[in-house]
C-alpha cells in the first residue's frame, strides 16, 4: 500500500471508531419500523413488555446467541450501559476492519502484473482520417 493512503485509511477508522464508540450512544431507543409492527395488536408496559392482546411478537424467542459476549448491543459483565454499548461498537468496528483488511491482503497482487499482449497499432494519420471520415458521415443512416 502507498504511504499516502495511510492517513486517509487512519482516519476513516478514526472516525467509525468515535462513531461507534460515542455517538451510537445517543441513538434511539425507541423500536425500529420491524419492531413497532410486530407489537401491533398488543398493549405493552413502560419497560415494552407484552400485557395484552394479540400481536406476532408473542411467539418471539430468544436467539441462540443472546449469551454471547457482544448480545444486545452491549458487552456482557460491563454494568455501566454507556461503556457497554461504546465498548461494543468500538470492538464490531475493529474486528470488521480486521476482517475487510484480511480480505484485502489476500486479494491483493502479489507481484508486477504481466505485461498484456500488444494491440494492433494504427499510424496517426490513419487513425486522425478515420475519425474524420466518422464526424462526416450523418449518424441518422440517410444519406
Amino acid at each position: 500500500m502507498n504511504k499516502r493512503h495511510w492517513p486517509f485509511l487512519l482516519g476513516g477508522l478514526l472516525v467509525a471508531l468515535v462513531l461507534a464508540g460515542v455517538v451510537s450512544n445517543y441513538a434511539s431507543s425507541h423500536p425500529d419500523g420491524l419492531d413497532s409492527s410486530l407489537l401491533k395488536g398488543c398493549t405493552v408496559n413502560a419497560d415494552d413488555e407484552i400485557t395484552g392482546g394479540s400481536c406476532p411478537a408473542q411467539q418471539a424467542k430468544d436467539h441462540e446467541l443472546a449469551d454471547s459476549p457482544l448480545a444486545d448491543y452491549g458487552v456482557r459483565g460491563i454494568g455501566n450501559d454507556f461503556v457497554s454499548t461504546g465498548l461494543s461498537g468500538v470492538l464490531g468496528v475493529l474486528l470488521t476492519f480486521a476482517f475487510g483488511g484480511g480480505l484485502f491482503w489476500l486479494a491483493r497482487r502479489r507481484g508486477p502484473a504481466t505485461p498484456a499482449a500488444p494491440a494492433a497499432t494504427t499510424s496517426p494519420n490513419t487513425a486522425s482520417a478515420d475519425a474524420a471520415d466518422g464526424a462526416a458521415t450523418p449518424s441518422s443512416g440517410t444519406r
